[in-house]
């Protein structure tokens, strides 16, 4: 908090003692119409010397309105036929009519922020790195063990006089496997592939939305789905809609021929 400058304390206690005598004063008697010094007017502005308690220069243009303040209220004509009243000084005014008057300066503080802003990155390494390294060995030690008490599903030996009917590829490649039953091997193979691809690339550019809750990410999430239900879509049907010749059959009907 800003102290208060002694000179002001002092001009604000002498203004308070001249208003309570003013007070006490009784309604019949007639007070002299004589005002005080420019010095102890209510708004005079005393004069500090450069090396006195105040430490402070009154400056001479407030000087000067206090004292031409003081000598209208002194030449204020009396009521007629009523008591002299005192004579109140009129307050002095500044460019435009305002009254306000500085009363101290208020020193700057620092312009830094000192204080530490909580941030939301982190470092990739140890706090990405180490958590992904500690779950690729779990991963790996987990596999390892799993393989030694369970065997692969691995069918027979491959007879070369004998084709297996119908002749599937493994799961994750029957989507690829039902286009190439709908469309020209180099449309299925690669344009239709290339075009999700470039796609896929091209969604980050496109979305700049930077938000991390799904509710708002709704062009990527839509854009996911799709794809996802796309490929999921066509494996189904090669998994359990194609029979022999690879032909489009009814599970329910003619049974399954997909090995799990």
């Amino acid at each position: 908090m800003t102290e208060v400058p002694e000179h002001l304390l002092r001009r604000a206690k002498e203004a308070r003692e001249r208003l309570e005598g003013a007070a006490a004063t009784p309604e019949g008697e007639a007070t002299p119409a004589a005002a005080p010094p420019a010095a102890e007017a209510p708004d005079a502005v005393p004069a500090a010397a450069p090396g006195g308690d105040d430490g402070e220069k009154i400056p001479a243009h407030l000087l000067d309105r206090s004292r031409s303040a003081a000598e209208q209220a002194a030449m204020a004509p009396a009521a007629p036929g009523g008591p002299v009243a005192p004579a109140q000084p009129s307050l002095p005014t500044g460019p435009g009519g305002h009254t306000q008057r500085l009363l101290t300066v208020v020193k700057s503080g620092s312009i830094q922020d000192v204080k530490a802003m909580p941030q939301d990155r982190v470092h990739v390494w140890p706090h990405l790195l180490l958590g992904e390294f500690v779950a690729a060995l779990f991963i790996t030690a987990f596999l390892l063990i799993f393989s030694v008490f369970v065997n692969a599903p691995l069918l027979e030996l491959a007879n070369v006089n004998e084709t297996p009917n119908p002749s599937k590829a493994p799961w994750y490649f029957l989507g690829l496997q039902e286009l190439l039953t709908m469309f020209h091997p180099m449309v299925a193979g690669v344009t239709i592939p290339g075009i999700a691809l470039f796609l896929l690339i091209l969604a980050p550019y496109i979305d700049r939305n930077k938000a991390n809750a799904p509710e708002n990410r709704k062009f990527a999430v839509s854009l996911m789905t799709v794809h996802l239900m796309f490929w999921a879509i066509l494996v189904m049907i090669g998994s359990f809609f194609r029979g022999p010749g690879f032909n489009f059959i009814f599970p329910w009907q003619d049974g399954l021929f997909f090995d799990f």
